[in-house]
């Protein structure tokens, strides 16, 4: 059976949330739409709901997209999640701003079929600190190391855990 992911969707523009949420259902994503970035938080704080990515609009009041993101850039917690950025607005400063800080994308609204395509990958992606528990595993266990007691396995995932 196939794990459905949850995309978390921050735009306070009811048209642009409507927009988001319809192509991303479209994808076979599970959606939940919020009009804020401290709605978001606020969602993001019921740690029982996993989320896999934020989509977040860049201008919006009180709180804007690049802040939300550094906040989930900056917590332990939540750090691990992906962003991604979207504007009306191309302002290459602003793109760069957000990619430096941790935004795995920044699409530029309209955003369109083609750029929730561009999601997955995303998904899919390992993360650092669960390859480092894979190959931890892998040079502890006595049949994997025997296994690959040829291969330089251990060597790597330790030069890999002291950097």
């Amino acid at each position: 059976m196939d794990t459905q992911f949850h995309v978390l969707a921050v735009d306070d523009s009811i048209i642009d949330r409507k927009l988001i949420e319809r192509l991303l259902k479209t994808s076979s994503y599970q959606v939940t739409v919020v009009d804020s970035g401290s709605k978001a938080l606020e969602f993001l704080e019921v740690r029982e709901v996993g989320v896999n990515l934020i989509i977040t609009d860049y201008s919006m009041p009180e709180m804007t997209g690049y802040d939300l993101l550094r906040k989930i850039k900056g917590s332990s917690y939540l750090k691990d999640i992906p962003v991604i950025i979207m504007s009306s607005e191309n302002v290459p400063s602003r793109i760069n701003r957000c990619l430096e800080e941790g935004a795995e994308e920044f699409f530029l609204k309209p955003v369109q079929q083609s750029d929730v395509n561009r999601i997955k990958p995303h998904l899919m992606r390992e993360k650092p600190n669960s390859l480092k528990r894979k190959a931890l595993v892998e040079c502890i266990s006595p049949d994997k190391t025997r296994k690959y007691s040829n291969n330089n396995l251990c060597s790597i995932f330790l030069q890999n855990i002291c950097e």
